[in-house]
């Protein structure tokens, strides 16, 4: 969990009023953080913020905005205040199957100090390592920009064609040195493994900015005390996020005083404005929230809690601030609700009926088969219930055959409930290929299945071996090793299926309604995902056992 240290008296400052440590520990709870304690003696606060869904907390400023808005002290949204510029970072259709997004700003008027640069790098490392997925996601990085000659480019080179001098560095070295050679390139390494060019930001005078997501350069990439103007940017794999990412900087440098310079994204097909002010608003249901909370509320009550947690609240509608982008749900705008009006307001109704609970049959049944496949030495993982058609089907190699989909969904990556879990497992697999082999992992969780217009819901559980030597004999014997707990005689059959090898995939039946399907993933589809070893899977439908 990200746990951040800042100091009190800057705290204050940014709040505009005094705030005592038993005021910030009663706080820090309606902003879902953990009071870590204070150290007196380099007068430093430490919070431990458990929920990683709102990013924009992770820093002094964030949570100075929060404070601003709980204490009334500005109602409402925070509104970032962005000055049109020229400033361009020019996007080549190289890094598109690379790292394809990139975003950024300029931000002036504001001199620098040591704290404020700790501070910054501080942010910086909690929304990439978190938030971005250890870089994966996103990379930030922040530059002096006094030495950047405009516009900038982004592009992909040949690991070897560039050479600069990376930060902290003294020598020039490539791309495939940065990598092989330092710390960072050889903790980060695995993020471009398989790719035959490498993401670089350079100038309009070809002097390299950074290669993300590893290291900036020496040069423009070294912000030091004293300095006045910064351009920050961030590169990965989800423009919304990025841009999320992106918003958070704004809004904490605005805090400093600094003002914020848009920069237009230029890429061969489209041109995006940065930071991106999403603007989006949600009706509230009263009714619901009152059902869920348990509380009888007003129109004028609804706004001002809202108002508590830094929306803005008009007609029955609520803003969403241009830093969050986790409200997806009613309830996630009833959940705000309840931190404004306050838990401690909310009265605990007495227990007017004593039951104790007991599990399920198919529960039992369901923890039994974790519990074999668990013995048999594989790891279990837990996955989102969305996920994407790309990943479902195309990957896959495989069409749609009908998927439940999501009407408004944030991010593409969880458009759609998933409808199988071998697909997940895969990708699992594709972010872990620097850790040795063999990796043996197993999911159980809901899919959801739509045909004819009907939807159903199924418990299932899928297993992946991955080495150099995972074949059907292998998946085989796990699955036998499931099914002879049940007590059951299925039916083998060799199937045909687009996602494994033709000739080494079977289906099990019962009365005639698969059960399981098992075998060797087919090479292409590995390929798809970028595995380099051969990868054997099972998946089981536990409805159609229990």
């Amino acid at each position: 969990m990200p746990t951040i240290i800042f100091s009190l008296k800057d705290l204050q400052n940014l709040v505009g009023k005094k705030v005592t440590l038993n005021q910030i520990e009663e706080y820090c709870h309606a902003a879902k953080g953990d009071f870590e304690g204070y150290d007196k003696e380099n007068d430093e606060v430490k919070i431990d913020f458990g929920d990683t869904n709102v990013p924009y907390l992770w820093s002094v400023e964030g949570f100075a905005l929060f404070l601003k808005s709980y204490l009334g002290i500005k109602k409402g949204k925070h509104v970032l205040k962005v000055n049109p510029s020229k400033y361009k970072i020019l996007v080549d259709s190289s890094v598109s199957k690379i790292r394809p997004y990139v975003a950024g700003f300029v931000a002036k008027g504001n001199k620098i100090d040591d704290y404020l640069i700790k501070q910054m790098v501080q942010l910086q490392e909690k929304v990439c390592e978190s938030f971005g997925r250890k870089r994966r996601k996103i990379a930030i990085g922040v530059y002096s920009y006094d030495k950047i000659t405009w516009p900038i480019h982004y592009k992909a080179t040949d690991p070897e064609s560039v050479k600069f001098v990376p930060l902290e560095f003294r020598r020039e070295m490539t791309q495939q040195e940065i990598l092989e050679e330092l710390p960072k390139g050889k903790e980060y390494a695995y993020i471009l493994e398989g790719m035959k060019k490498y993401p670089i930001l350079i100038d309009d005078k070809a002097e390299v900015l950074s290669f993300p997501p590893i290291i900036n350069s020496n040069f423009t990439g070294k912000v030091e005390v004293g300095d006045e103007h910064l351009f920050i940017e961030a590169t990965g794999t989800d423009l919304e996020a990025i841009q999320q990412a992106m918003n958070i900087f704004a809004f904490a440098l605005q805090e400093r005083g600094f003002n914020i310079n848009s920069v237009d994204v230029v890429y061969p097909n489209k041109t995006e404005k940065s930071p991106r002010l999403f603007n989006e608003s949600v009706r509230v249901n009263i009714k619901q929230a009152e059902s869920v909370l348990g509380i009888k509320l007003s129109e004028t009550e609804v706004k001002k809690s809202l108002e508590k947690v830094g929306y803005d609240y008009k007609e029955g509608k609520a803003f969403i601030p241009d830093y969050r982008r986790d409200i997806m749900h009613q309830v996630d705008i009833i959940e705000d609700i309840a931190i404004g009006y306050g838990y401690m307001n909310i009265t605990p109704l007495p227990l007017t009926n004593y039951t104790h609970g007991v599990p399920l049959t198919n529960i039992q049944l369901i923890d039994n088969t974790r519990d074999i496949v668990s013995g048999l030495g594989y790891q279990e993982v837990f996955s989102p219930i969305l996920s994407s058609k790309k990943l479902m089907y195309e990957l896959m190699e495989l069409k749609d055959p009908g998927t439940v989909e999501i009407e408004k969904y944030m991010s593409e990556h969880y458009s759609v409930v998933r409808s199988w879990l071998i697909p997940i497992l895969l990708d699992v697999l594709s972010k872990n290929k620097h850790v040795e082999y063999p990796q043996k992992i197993f999911e159980h969780g809901i899919v959801t299945d739509k045909k004819a217009g009907e939807v159903d819901d199924f418990d299932k559980i899928a297993v992946v071996s991955a080495h150099h030597k995972a074949d059907y004999t292998e998946i085989r014997q796990v699955f036998d090793s499931i099914i002879r707990s049940f007590g059951l005689n299925l039916n083998i059959n060799e199937i045909e299926h687009k996602s494994f090898i033709e000739g080494r995939v079977a289906e099990a039946t019962l009365k005639g309604k698969r059960v399981a399907i098992f075998g060797e993933i087919n090479p292409k589809v590995l390929q798809n995902f970028g595995i380099e070893v051969p990868v054997c899977a099972l998946e089981i439908n536990l409805n159609v056992l229990l």
